[in-house]
């Protein structure tokens, strides 16, 4: 049996912390894409034989290769500790205890306690490879609990109730967990009958939604729209049409019937394609004109859908989104394979300009647009420092300790994409401000690639 322990300080006192870790959505929090997922909470929260399911990541893989882990509560002490052991798993034996003390100056000291016996190394959970795994998995919680309370201590208001839409995306995800673990309640769109009071149902494709169910929500979300992965054939050219205009219309005519009793924001998705493919080198705001091609065709189309909201006085922000930097999905996702073998590398020139921006900050983004009454209108969802294309596969590489000389030449992506798709997403060259977003008060968690890149992969 082996023995790690993990010690970490927060300035919020002990209540605090523990409440925090008790709310649906701790474990999601806790959870970095590079080391797994979370399939399913305990519901309730960390109570006795309560049971969460999860897929760990295969350590080295970044989580493009798991296995699946289910842990049982048990040992709850508010305010002080809680226990978690593993009943299935790659290892022999997991006990995990979460202690939580008073630091003797109103913050709180968080004590990690895991006592495991690994299986052999050829499993990818050998002893060897578990200290400096769980090490980092460690100093990754403990960075995230930090940041989330720091972020929630900034937004005192009184809690509220958000609807999502989207909310079991890769951003919906963690943009429910985060603001449920700051004490806001959560509720789910879904596309069949509502089973708990936490769902609402509706089918944005049949025009279906009972706009009673949004009396008593605060702000909803909208985060929902087909992937735009694969060729842009004329069918799929209006799926992704219709999935993000039908849907945000139905949920702004919704809002606008309920009057008084209407949610006092919509926050809805957009993306940068609003500017179209190619910006020409210039940096746009949210003042500049839209693009011309297909993908600002639909995101004009996508926010106009959502300004209906307006009639009812309600507060509307739209977030175009950049490219979202995480291993769960879109662009990292899907260069990482290359990159590991030692095979990544720019693509096409490498000259164009990539609006990019990390899962963390983008669901930050979003919850700040939910928490802050006073901003309206577009907002950009990129970093601060976008980089060229060539600049983006070096940092990449260099946080990997890869090489990255395979350039990966504009005939690629056509052959995986199309050459409108290839143009439109891949060989984009779109350099986009994030000035706004600071100036409306959000402080950005990684405003450089390379710490983003760190955070999101582990390799700090």
């Amino acid at each position: 049996m082996t023995t790690f322990t993990f010690t970490s300080r927060v300035p919020q006192s002990v209540e605090d912390v523990f409440a925090w870790h008790a709310r649906p959505g701790a474990l999601t929090r806790l959870t970095p894409a590079w080391a797994g997922s979370v399939v399913e909470e305990s519901a309730p929260p960390l109570r006795e034989g309560t049971q969460s399911r999860l897929r760990i990541a295969v350590p080295g893989s970044y989580g493009l290769a798991s296995v699946p882990w289910t842990a049982e509560h048990h040992g709850y002490e508010p305010n002080r500790e809680f226990r978690d052991r593993m009943v299935k798993g790659p290892l022999a034996s997991w006990e995990h205890r979460h202690r939580f003390a008073d630091d003797g100056h109103g913050g709180t000291v968080v004590t990690d306690t895991v006592e495991y016996e690994a299986l052999p190394v050829s499993t990818g959970f050998g002893a060897r490879l578990m200290e400096p795994t769980l090490e980092r998995q460690f100093e990754a919680r403990a960075r995230r609990l930090a940041a989330d309370l720091e972020f929630h201590s900034r937004y005192p208001d009184r809690p509220l109730t958000v609807a999502i839409t989207g909310a079991s995306g890769t951003i919906g995800t963690q943009l429910a967990a985060l603001l449920s673990t700051g004490g806001h309640t959560v509720l789910r769109f879904v596309r069949r009958e509502a089973r708990t009071p936490l769902e609402i149902s509706w089918d944005p494709q049949a025009g279906e939604l009972d706009a009673g169910s949004l009396r008593g929500v605060d702000v909803v979300v909208n985060l929902s729209g087909r992937g735009l992965g694969g060729r842009l054939t004329p069918r799929a050219k209006q799926e992704i049409l219709d999935s993000r205009v039908l849907g945000t219309r139905l949920l702004a005519r919704a809002i606008a019937q309920l009057g008084d009793d209407a949610p006092a924001a919509l926050i809805s998705s957009s993306a940068i394609g609003y500017y179209g493919a190619d910006t020409g080198g210039e940096t746009v705001t949210e003042k500049s004109p839209a693009g011309d091609d297909f993908l600002a065709d639909v995101c004009v189309a996508w926010e106009r859908a959502a300004a209906e909201a307006e009639a009812a006085g309600t507060r509307v922000v739209i977030v175009r989104t950049g490219v979202v930097q995480t291993p769960a999905g879109g662009a990292l996702r899907a260069q990482l394979p290359l990159f590991l073998v030692g095979a990544g590398g720019r693509l096409g020139s490498g000259k164009q300009w990539l609006s990019w921006i990390s899962l963390e900050d983008i669901v930050g983004l979003f919850a700040h647009a939910v928490l802050s009454p006073a901003l309206h209108g577009p907002v950009n969802g990129v970093a601060p420092m976008p980089v060229t294309g060539r600049d983006y596969a070096r940092i990449l590489a260099k946080v990997l300790g890869r090489p990255s000389l395979l350039p990966t030449p504009g005939l690629g992506p056509k052959l995986v994409l199309g050459a409108e798709g290839a143009q439109l997403m891949a060989l984009a060259d779109q350099r986009v401000s994030a000035d706004r977003a600071i100036d409306r008060g959000y402080r950005f968690r990684h405003p450089d690639l390379g710490s983003a890149l760190r955070e999101e992969l582990g390799r700090f």
